[in-house]
């Protein structure tokens, strides 16, 4: 007897238990696959590794295909389209709101209408105005796209058994395919943006004017948040229409796409946002002046970039060649200023550095005038008086009582003697003056010597004499 495996059919609990966690599953496998190794692995290998572009090229390949294979592709699709614009417009509108109202006398100094531009200005109702309105407004229209996005796929997909809107294959576009549909994507967007935002929300016989007129153009000068302020209609006939068509149309790469939301999100970020300091001056400080213009004037500037503005003449203020000029101007001035800059600075270095020499030479020629003064040496110190200091007062005055019987004994002879002394040492002294004076090179060694022989017969004066030369006297 064959035994068959017992099936059960899912009860109603079991089908509600399913309908409430197929959300929260729709959004945790694309998180796992995301945030698991193989996904990481592109980001982290070439940042701590050496190996080269081909390798860092064969991981992303590697991460993508498994992120396609081992995910739901419509969930890898929605989920990285609402996180390119959570990173990329949401957050940072967000913080330049936060910024703007934290630190509101810092923010005017940067803001391009000064105090109007600021969320919580008098203008907008104070920190009880519609700045919070804004905020929630710009974030539902966000997910509203998504959501819209979301519909057509699954209907393509599911409902009518088609191909994807977008092309979700494990494979990779190339990198000429990738450039090549960005141009295209951004041109028709600037071309879609003028069409739809000039015939049909500016214009008088389109029901839709009086409400786009009554929301987005009631601020009084833009701040990031209103880039996806308006209402719902007139959000998705400016704004998601324009944006989303031109990748069905070319039916771009999920990867292409991804690249090109990112693109738009930080172009509405910047050209919104009211600041005069921008990462980009000519191309998205350009952007946002037109953007500001047509806010506050409502009849003209209908593109994003302003080509069609150009082509078609509802250009309001500068257009685009006045702005090319303009950023030539500019460039060409800042070229000149660094030159004058620079030729100045070399300037001030080369009449230093001459200060210096001459201040150096000065200063040798000085030492070269001025000669070392010469050193004379004094006469060497009688040693016998030294000792006569050390010794006794007895010894001392022995000492002279046996000089004074000399000196009346043998008084001449020594009077002479002395005269003779002296006579030498003075000669000797003028000598050696006069030789320092008139050439001032005579060695050291003869003064040496000189002062020797004169301390020797000093010493020798002092000395007791003998009877042979006695006799003699």
């Amino acid at each position: 007897m064959n035994l068959l495996p017992l099936t059960r059919e899912p009860s109603v609990l079991d089908k509600a238990w399913v309908a409430i966690q197929y959300p929260w599953d729709l959004v945790r496998n694309p998180m796992q696959a995301v945030l698991s190794i193989p996904a990481l692995s592109f980001l982290v290998i070439p940042a701590f590794s050496s190996y080269g572009t081909t390798l860092n090229l064969l991981f992303f390949t590697m991460t993508w295909a498994i992120l396609i294979k081992t995910n739901n592709p419509l969930h890898v699709e929605i989920l990285g389209t609402f996180g390119i614009r959570l990173l990329f417009y949401i957050l940072p509108s967000l913080g330049f709101l936060a910024f703007d109202s934290a630190t509101p006398a810092l923010a005017v100094g940067i803001k391009e209408h000064g105090e109007t531009a600021l969320p919580m200005s008098e203008e907008n109702g104070g920190k009880k105005g519609r700045w919070w309105k804004v905020a929630l407004v710009s974030i539902g229209n966000v997910l509203l796209g998504v959501a819209i996005q979301t519909g057509t796929e699954f209907l393509f997909t599911q409902v009518l058994h088609l191909q994807s809107v977008l092309k979700l294959s494990t494979g990779l576009p190339m990198p000429w395919g990738i450039a090549k549909d960005l141009f295209l994507g951004l041109f028709l967007r600037e071309a879609m943006t003028y069409v739809f935002h000039r015939y049909g929300l500016h214009s008088e016989q389109s029901p839709v004017t009086k409400v786009h007129a009554n929301w987005q153009h009631t601020v009084p000068a833009p701040f990031s948040l209103v880039a996806h302020y308006d209402h719902p209609i007139a959000y998705l006939i400016h704004v998601f229409l324009p944006t989303y068509l031109p990748a069905v149309l070319l039916r771009f790469h999920l990867l292409t796409y991804l690249l090109y939301i990112s693109i738009v999100s930080l172009e509405e970020t910047f050209a919104y946002s009211g600041y005069n300091i921008l990462p980009s001056a000519f191309v998205l400080g350009r952007i946002a002046r037109r953007q500001e213009k047509h806010l506050m004037d409502g009849n003209g500037n209908y593109g994003c970039f302003g080509l069609v503005d150009f082509a078609m003449g509802t250009s309001i203020g500068e257009d685009l060649m006045d702005d090319v000029i303009d950023e030539a101007e500019e460039k060409q001035v800042a070229k000149k200023k660094k030159g004058k800059v620079k030729a100045a600075g070399k300037q001030v270095l080369t009449k230093a550095s001459k200060k210096g020499a001459d201040e150096e030479d000065e200063e040798e020629e000085e030492e070269e005038e001025v000669p070392p003064k010469p050193k004379r040496k004094g006469r060497s110190p009688n040693k016998s008086g030294e000792k006569g200091a050390e010794t006794n007062e007895e010894d001392a005055n022995v000492k002279f009582a046996e000089e004074r019987n000399e000196h009346l004994l043998k008084g001449p002879s020594r009077t002479r003697r002395s005269e003779k002394k002296s006579s030498e040492e003075d000669a000797e002294a003028g000598g050696q003056d006069e030789e320092l004076k008139a050439k001032e090179k005579q060695p050291r060694l003869k003064a040496k010597s000189v002062t020797r022989k004169s301390s020797q017969k000093s010493k020798a004066g002092s000395r007791p004499r003998k009877h042979s030369e006695e006799d003699n006297e």
